[in-house]
């Protein structure tokens, strides 16, 4: 009949379907393989992030950070990011490779809890001869609480809280993170 023949195709569209987000669009890469000294190169791909349907980021010109043991860490250029619900905080860190980072908070355009030091950026990257340089004032999210998307890509938090690689389906390896000693 017309309506069986229809009901297996909708089955077999949502099949496909749930299939096909069960694997990336994206090469193959192994978190061993980066380098150790952290190499940074842009992303061909579109970044999103995404808070309670409240667009923060939305880019086609992000760079990402490449070290090993690590799942990338995205930045994002200013232009591309929602400045006017941030507000920078006194909390810092500090890389060996990038040197100090800064944090900010995200004030909702609706008010809710303001959710504090999950961006951050470099004001003044260190490195050698300016290798890292080219993140100058761009931001990047840990994963949650907000949506993060390489392409259509809905990503994975790296373990541990504490660094902010974004793990999508294509990335191998054992990463570092999680709990214990920094995840070693």
């Amino acid at each position: 009949s017309v309506g069986l023949y229809f009901t297996l195709i909708k089955k077999s569209v949502n099949l496909i379907q749930k299939v096909a987000s069960m694997v990336s669009n994206l090469p193959k890469e192994n978190v061993w393989d980066y380098p150790r000294s952290p190499a940074i190169e842009p992303v061909q791909a579109r970044l999103r992030v995404v808070y309670n349907q409240v667009v923060l980021a939305d880019t086609t010109s992000a760079l990402r950070m490449l070290e090993t043991s690590h799942p990338p860490t995205y930045y994002i250029p200013p232009k591309d990011v929602k400045q006017e619900y941030l507000k920078r905080n006194n909390k810092s860190s500090y890389c060996q490779w990038k040197g100090l980072a800064s944090y900010y908070d995200f004030h909702p355009p609706d008010n809710q809890s303001v959710v504090s030091s999950r961006i951050w950026s470099y004001g003044n990257p260190n490195g050698s001869n300016g290798k890292y340089s080219d993140i100058k004032d761009y931001y990047s999210f840990y994963v949650g609480p907000w949506d993060c998307y390489v392409n259509e890509e809905k990503v994975e938090a790296q373990p541990g809280d504490f660094y902010g690689g974004w793990k999508t389906k294509n990335i191998e390896g054992k990463v570092n993170g999680g709990s214990g000693a920094w995840g070693l």
